[in-house]
């Protein structure tokens, strides 16, 4: 770039947008990157306060901010996603389905810290819906190295840094414990709780019943459903260490590996999950999912049924974010809940 007096611009190239704001009025570019000035131009421009203009003078190891923008987003643009185009160097990301957003965070960060140069996105595993903003590129100065470009490029290596994955799981079985429940001394108020949520990720309920508190049966069930194919099985209530609370237990007889009995999360610190070798998920869901707005289930519900792995690690973190505020007016995934 070179600086010239705008009263002298006419005929030479922009190389930046330029950008009018009158209150209440407009906010945005008036002239675009490769506009060539005209006579027309220099009083709109003064008025916006441009004395002075860059203008494009090309130099082959530098790099407008919207040609470097465009390597942000090559960086990042995985599947299930559009990108607007470069404006003053920004680009951003928008979900094209219903599903669970993964940001690769030590790539960001590593990215992020090389300067002049930005990223910025929402939380990792936070679920979203189509039309929904992931994320945001931008060049900080007009123009960059082309190598500082090329170590972006090194540091993210060859799989995108955002991605958006669909839920793939569809069928649920349920079995609802108690034998409170089982006797109809109380109304089941669990289940349609339960339900609803797994109807928000696409997945039908397909097979439910009330065991009661038998050990024995819950683990009968669990083995019913598992042989019939359903994508994944829940367990309601009977989580806690009462002397009637069977679902651990049972869980454990069906066979499945135990990933984690117990989460640093509240609400939501007895929940439960395993797999089956072939990887079904099985899961026993504490008390507090049937009247708390938003608990551990909530947190992972999404990853599992996008198919994603968790581990126990996975719970660990959550520590860090766990702590639910109970708020008159439920936000989440819009919230700190849950955010590592």
């Amino acid at each position: 770039m070179k600086l010239i007096k705008t009263e002298e611009a006419v005929g030479h190239v922009l190389c930046h947008d330029m950008t009018q704001i009158i209150k209440g009025v407009t906010k945005d570019a008036r002239f675009r990157k490769g506009h060539i000035v005209t006579e027309e131009d220099i009083p709109v421009l003064l008025s916006m306060g441009k004395e002075n203009l860059y203008v494009w003078e090309k130099n082959e190891n530098m790099l407008h901010e919207d040609e470097a923008a465009e390597i942000l987003r090559e960086i990042c643009q995985g599947e299930h996603m559009h990108a607007s185009q470069p404006k003053e160097g920004k680009i951003e990301l928008t979900s094209d389905i219903d599903g669970i957003l993964t940001i690769n965070v030590e790539k960001l960060l590593a990215v992020n810290s090389l300067g002049e140069m930005m990223i910025a996105t929402r939380h990792s595993y936070t679920p979203v819906k189509k039309g929904a903003k992931l994320a945001a590129t931008r060049i900080i100065p007009l123009i960059i190295e082309k190598e500082k470009m090329e170590a972006a490029k090194r540091c993210a290596g060859k799989e995108p840094l955002v991605n958006v994955l669909p839920y793939k799981l569809k069928t649920a079985a349920l079995i609802t414990t108690g034998g409170e429940v089982a006797k109809g001394l109380i109304r089941d108020t669990f289940s349609d709780v339960v339900i609803g949520k797994l109807k928000a990720y696409g997945i039908e309920t397909v097979e439910h019943c009330y065991p009661g508190d038998d050990e024995a049966l819950i683990t009968e069930k669990i083995a019913e459903y598992k042989a019939k194919g359903v994508d994944m099985i829940l367990c309601t209530g009977g989580m806690s260490v009462d002397p009637d609370d069977r679902t651990p237990g049972a869980i454990k007889r069906s066979g499945a590996q135990i990933v984690t009995y117990g989460a640093p999360v509240l609400p939501g610190a007895m929940f439960l999950l395993g797999y089956f070798e072939d990887g079904t998920p099985v899961m026993g869901l504490p008390g507090c999912v049937m009247y708390a707005k938003s608990t551990i289930f909530d947190i992972m519900l999404p990853r599992i049924a996008a198919a994603i792995p968790v581990k126990a690690e996975d719970f660990y973190v959550l520590g860090h974010g766990g702590l639910c505020l109970g708020c008159a007016e439920c936000r989440f995934p819009d919230c700190s809940f849950g955010k590592v």
